[in-house]
């Protein structure tokens, strides 16, 4: 059977008070919504929707997944009147439409897949997802019949006493047939708000005979809604200690986990240990066995098993394979490849280069638009001088070549296997390999001349 998710993202957030849209408020590195459009993906729906008003284009632009489609709610009438803007894209659509709410950020895709399951089993008109609520103000209330099956439900502000003291309450989130959807064009307009409410079509279809379920399934926790900074907050800690378990549970040791920054999107190989103040963005990967000390920043890249980053080092969009070891205060920068069992040391920066499987660069050098071989030695303070005020060149630096301390190698230019670089050279032309390569001036030393310029001074 066919699923399709619908996601209501056309909040304005005033609560926020932001000029972002509150959907786009981000919670540990992602917007709200990217976060719900992850768990609707692992449902495997044949498409999502996301229903936004007037800032639909700068919501475009910032979620980065794609296959998605969008929908104008032009005027903010409420869920009902925001699924009927949906329909456009449901057309001739024949299956399950799961609605979701674009601000609550940690809705899990067990909860999904499990309401979705039941709504097939029980073969229902329409599925709502329910929760216990130790306070259930301002939650809308499941009412029931005597014996137990969903009649309608009601909003907090407009529940008589009796049913305020109800704790099942709507989660938000439905599972609808598509032959429900017509029940969106018998909504009314709610007399105080002026809104067409979704949750009055549970109350509908009941009336009507069709069949009505509501599961509770998950915490509350799960399907908090967010509408203040302080609810962010609150939001962004509780997902922050579930990825944190998620991984811990997986063989993964955080040394001071209340320190670690780590992205939804991120996966960590077991016995790989986390030290305070890491950073950890993007979908990076980390596999097994690795040790990363404190106050390291890795954005967006791939670090293999065995690997030791070291303290201070900042990692963006590179590859670190197995058994290297980079830093401390290393930057490697975009485009870089660090190869198996490599040391990059201290005060190292890469950017777009390839280092070779054991070659070292130990401290204080600069590697851009550098390809190096095998087994290299690069020795303290070598550049590469890759940017001639227009363009960018490459160095190529053969296996097993012996870069002195201080060199500069004047891209672009190719160093030959084998090949030595004596120290303090500035190298503007190939070396052929196994070859010697010198450039420096002979040494003069000036007899005396400390003394003569002392005695100098004191004349004055």
């Amino acid at each position: 059977m066919k699923a399709a998710c619908v996601i209501l993202a056309a909040g304005l957030g005033k609560r926020m008070h932001s000029s972002v849209p509150k959907v786009l408020h981000r919670i540990c590195g992602i917007p709200m919504l990217e976060s719900v459009i992850l768990s609707a993906r692992k449902i495997r729906p044949e498409k999502i929707i996301i229903v936004a008003g007037s800032h639909i284009g700068l919501i475009k632009e910032t979620i980065s997944s794609g296959g998605l489609s969008y929908a104008l709610q032009k005027e903010a009438r409420g869920t009902g009147h925001a699924v009927q803007c949906a329909r456009p894209h449901l057309k001739d659509f024949k299956g399950e439409i799961i609605v979701l709410n674009g601000d609550t950020p940690l809705v899990g895709p067990t909860a999904l897949g499990m309401l979705l399951k039941l709504h097939r089993k029980d073969r229902n008109l329409i599925s709502v997802l329910s929760f216990s609520a130790e306070d259930p103000a301002n939650y809308g209330r499941i009412l029931r019949s005597d014996s137990g099956q969903v009649i309608s439900i009601i909003e907090d502000k407009d529940a008589d006493e009796k049913q305020r003291l109800i704790k099942e309450v709507n989660s938000g989130v439905y599972v609808f047939s598509h032959r429900a959807l017509s029940l969106l064009d018998g909504l009314t307009a709610n007399r105080i708000t002026g809104e067409y409410y979704l949750t009055d079509i549970v109350g509908a279809a009941s009336r009507k005979g069709f069949k009505v379920s509501a599961y509770r399934i998950g915490s509350e926790m799960e399907f908090m809604g967010v509408n203040t900074r302080e609810e962010l907050a609150r939001a962004a800690d509780i997902m922050k200690k579930n990825i944190i378990k998620k991984w811990s549970d997986k063989g993964v040791t955080f040394i001071d986990s209340r320190s670690v920054f780590v992205h939804p999107e991120v996966s960590i190989g077991r016995d790989t240990v986390i030290y305070p103040n890491v950073c950890l963005e993007g979908p990076t990967a980390i596999g097994k066995g690795s040790t990363i000390y404190p106050n390291v920043r890795i954005h967006n890249s791939r670090i293999g098993s065995g690997t030791v980053i070291k303290d201070s080092t900042v990692i963006e969009d590179s590859v670190i394979k197995n058994k290297a070891a980079v830093g401390p205060f290393a930057h490697i920068r975009p485009g870089s490849e660090v190869g198996e069992e490599a040391r990059i040391g201290n005060f190292v920066e890469l950017k777009k280069t390839t280092v070779g499987r054991g070659s070292k660069a130990s401290h204080l050098t600069y590697l851009g638009d550098a390809k190096i071989g095998k087994e290299v030695n690069i020795g303290a303070g070598t550049i590469t001088c890759n940017y001639d005020g227009r363009k960018k060149h490459v160095t190529v630096i053969g296996d097993n070549v012996f870069v002195g301390s201080d060199s500069q190698l004047i891209a672009p230019v190719k160093i030959g296997k084998g090949a030595y670089i004596g120290a303090g050279s500035t190298i503007t032309s190939d070396v052929p390999a196994e070859a010697l390569a010198l450039s420096r001036t002979r040494q003069k030393n000036l007899e005396g001349w400390a003394k003569r310029k002392l005695k100098h001074k004191g004349q004055k």
